[in-house]
């Protein structure tokens, strides 16, 4: 009858924990770039009543007897599947179309970090006072420089090269606009400036894949770090690489499924509620027990 308490108290604890994980989903629901995550459970360890017998004269043997001991946490599994697009307006708002990570970084101009990488999925950036492109947390987005090259009709072609750089857009500049192929441009309002008045190329947006996206690990707002389950970074720019497409406008929404979410909290409480039960049940047969000598 005890063994059966110690083994309901198990299935309490990780049904609880259950729990928790789905709480932390459904609060994330509205949460920007969110990924939601799965509860695994497995069996603990199993008492060997009677060990198994192979065939001998006159038997066919048998199998082993084990009583279970309970059950344990398994894994707390990211499912990394794309949320869905919403459209916002704002021309700085990026949706990444397939797979790819923004990089991002805690770092202080002019110098560009080269390790301290933060990855992300949430593209609802902005500009600070100095028109450098950063997160809603203040986290500098860390892309990829554009090489400009005469187009001989006094104007400019644009393409990414491998240097890591800040995407900067002066102030005052107008029509900010974030191409497919990652490039954040903006027509140039600076009178003294030889590209007045054209649309010129900031930078481009760098993204990083990973060999197993869900062993990065959360570290809050919206931001993961890699980690030696996660492998590290393969680092390139929207439409590169295995990177997917970057679309201006658009958001990436959290991919929590509410009848998913709500189904699993069923579950839970079930689960719970089933395992307190078998507690009161050996309570009573302790109680029965206790009461035999009078």
């Amino acid at each position: 009858m005890m063994r059966g308490m110690f083994s309901a108290i198990s299935g309490l604890k990780v049904n609880q924990t259950m729990l928790d994980v789905t709480a932390n989903d459904l609060s994330n629901v509205n949460t920007v770039g969110y990924k939601s995550a799965r509860t695994t459970f497995q069996d603990s360890l199993s008492q060997l009543q009677r060990g198994a017998a192979g065939a001998g004269q006159g038997t066919g043997g048998s199998n082993a007897l084990q009583i279970g001991l309970g059950v344990q946490l398994g894994s707390v599994d990211n499912l990394m599947q794309s949320g869905a697009p919403m459209t916002s307006g704002s021309p700085l708002d990026v949706f990444i179309q397939g797979g790819g990570w923004f990089r991002v970084a805690s770092s202080t101009p002019p110098a560009v970090p080269t390790t301290d990488f933060r990855w992300t999925r949430a593209g609802n950036f902005t500009t600070n006072a100095d028109g450098n492109l950063i997160t809603s947390d203040g986290h500098y987005v860390i892309g990829r420089g554009a090489t400009a090259t005469a187009d001989g009709r006094g104007g400019f072609t644009y393409a990414p090269n491998a240097t890591d750089s800040y995407i900067t857009i002066p102030p005052g500049s107008t029509d900010v606009a974030v191409g497919r192929d990652g490039g954040v441009t903006y027509v140039d309002r600076d009178p003294a400036s030889p590209t007045r008045g054209q649309r010129v190329t900031a930078g481009y947006l760098a993204m990083g894949r990973f060999a197993n996206e869900a062993g990065l690990q959360r570290e809050g707002g919206s931001l993961w770090v890699e980690s030696a389950s996660s492998g590290g970074a393969v680092v390139d720019t929207a439409g590169v690489n295995g990177n997917g497409q970057t679309i201006g406008g658009m958001l990436e929404m959290s991919n929590v499924d509410l009848a998913t979410q709500f189904t699993t909290m069923i579950t839970a409480q079930r689960g719970f509620q089933a395992n307190s039960r078998v507690i009161s049940t050996a309570d009573e047969m302790l109680q029965d027990l206790v009461n035999l000598k009078r």
